[in-house]
C-alpha cells in the first residue's frame, strides 16, 4: 500500500509494508519519499537505533534508478537529456 500526498514544495510518497509477501517474516517500517524539484530523499524509522535515516537522490540518480528497475545486469551509463 502507498500513498500520495501533495505539499507546498513538494510530493509526498509513503510506502507501507503490508506483509504481504510470504518471503519476509516480518513488517519493515514505511517509507517516506519527498520530491523536491531539485532532490528527492528516502526516510525510514530504524528501531534499532531510534533514528531516521535519509537518503538524498538528484534527479539524475533517481532517473538511473528508475531505468535500472527494468534493466537486465550490467553496468551502464544513461544519457543527458537531448544527447
Amino acid at each position: 500500500m502507498f500513498t500520495i500526498e501533495h505539499e507546498f514544495d513538494s510530493t509526498v510518497v509513503t510506502l507501507v509494508d503490508e506483509g504481504e509477501d510470504t518471503d519476509t517474516p516480518h513488517l519493515n517500517e514505511d517509507v517516506i519519499i519527498n520530491a523536491f524539484a531539485g532532490c528527492v530523499t528516502l526516510e525510514q524509522w530504524d528501531p534499532r537505533t531510534d533514528q531516521v535515516h535519509k537518503i538524498t537522490l538528484s534527479p539524475a540518480q533517481l532517473r538511473d534508478l528508475t531505468a535500472a528497475l527494468n534493466l537486465p545486469e550490467g553496468i551502464y551509463r544513461s544519457h543527458p537529456k537531448g544527447g
